[in-house]
């Protein structure tokens, strides 16, 4: 007969082999994440080693892909896409596009301000600081409607909140100067007064889309589109203080929109293009797809979202990003720049859909080693 000492110890050895076995078993499939955001991040960046850049560097396509980029060369053992970053930004100076006021030209500032807080060089944020301190001087007076070129000085269209928030709100937490996301809140505000939807709580692509349907009657809200908004909205978020008096207000929109995106998501784990009518385009669409999961899994992680309520839906998303990469590394099924539902294929690929897919992998990678 065993004594109670020798059960003692068989049990704690017990214990100890199935916590060990648990850890192992999270570090493979967190080695898998890395695995796959590292063969999409390789086919890319091939991509332009050998048929070079097809928009200039600082483009806002661009600048949607190094967010991802840098958030796989952000986890441990993964430096060298930082460096192949760093190269490419470099080439042009750090600065941000021709069109000064316009957001999507200084999207790309965001990874500027990034890649500063890890390196501490002084360039990378200058021209970016420069401009960003005459945005915050403008009277952002104009409404915002769609005409006289507004889009060249306010966000004036719902893809800007991803473009324009994020780059100033990163640049505060590289200076600690809080006007520059102060500003960005207050902007963030006007254009949602503008384009949000409260009773659908989706945003709508622009003042052109206000009263257009969709084959089934539905208003037309593109997944992209709200894609933008999400991921843009997680994004300013880090960047919000907790004191904030507007920080409760945004988690409030949050929350609303996520509750609302995972209602709509289909029974494969993806989006489609059109989000009240996936039918008319009856195929899963991964830029949408990606930066949804990469915001519901951000909400997980900083406490925001349940997790037995919202995990299931960024596993299920997870599975279809996954399943739409081809065995050469390409991600598949992203529609093409546009500004309003349209139709994809395998075949279909843009850059900004790889920064989804790297930034919802390295919220995911975060999970699983919580």
């Amino acid at each position: 007969m065993r004594s109670f000492n020798t059960i003692l110890v068989i049990s704690m050895f017990t214990i100890t082999s199935v916590n060990a076995l648990a850890q192992g078993t999270k570090k493979a499939r967190a080695a898998q994440v890395v695995k796959d955001m590292q063969q999409v991040a390789d086919w890319q960046i091939n991509k332009w080693n050998t048929d070079g850049f097809k928009y200039p560097k600082a483009d806002w396509t661009l600048g949607a892909c190094y967010t991802g980029i840098f958030a796989l060369g952000d986890l441990p053992g993964n430096e060298r896409y930082l460096k192949t970053l760093t190269k490419i930004v470099e080439d042009i100076n750090w600065n941000t596009g021709r069109k000064r006021f316009y957001a999507d030209d200084y999207c790309v500032a965001q990874i500027y301000s990034q890649l500063y807080m890890r390196y501490k060089q002084p360039k990378m944020i200058a021209p970016f600081r420069a401009l960003a301190d005459s945005i915050v001087a403008q009277p952002h007076t104009e409404p915002l409607n769609w005409k006289n070129n507004i889009a060249m000085r306010e966000w004036a269209w719902c893809d800007a909140l991803f473009m324009g928030p994020p780059a100033l709100s990163y640049l505060s937490l590289a200076t600690g100067d809080q006007k520059y996301t102060d500003t960005a809140i207050k902007l963030w505000w006007k254009t949602t007064e503008f384009l949000y939807d409260p009773a659908e709580r989706l945003y709508f692509r622009d003042e052109t889309y206000l009263n257009k349907k969709e084959k089934n009657g539905q208003k037309v809200f593109w997944s992209r589109g709200n894609g933008w908004v999400m991921a843009g909205l997680v994004r300013l978020l880090e960047g919000t203080p907790a004191r904030h008096p507007d920080r409760k207000k945004l988690e409030v929109l949050y929350k609303d929109m996520a509750s609302r995106i995972v209602s709509l998501q289909q029974p494969d784990g993806s989006w489609h293009a059109s989000l009240l009518d996936p039918e008319s385009y009856p195929i899963k669409e991964m830029s949408g797809t990606g930066f949804y999961c990469y915001a519901l899994a951000w909400g997980v992680n900083h406490g925001l979202l349940n997790k037995r309520t919202y995990w299931p839906a960024v596993e299920k998303a997870w599975a279809a990003l996954r399943s739409s990469v081809q065995p050469d590394g390409m991600l598949g099924y992203v529609q093409p720049i546009g500004a309003s539902p349209d139709k994809v294929d395998a075949t279909s690929t843009e850059v900004y859909g790889v920064g989804a897919f790297l930034l919802s992998g390295s919220e995911i990678y975060k999970n699983i080693l919580k």
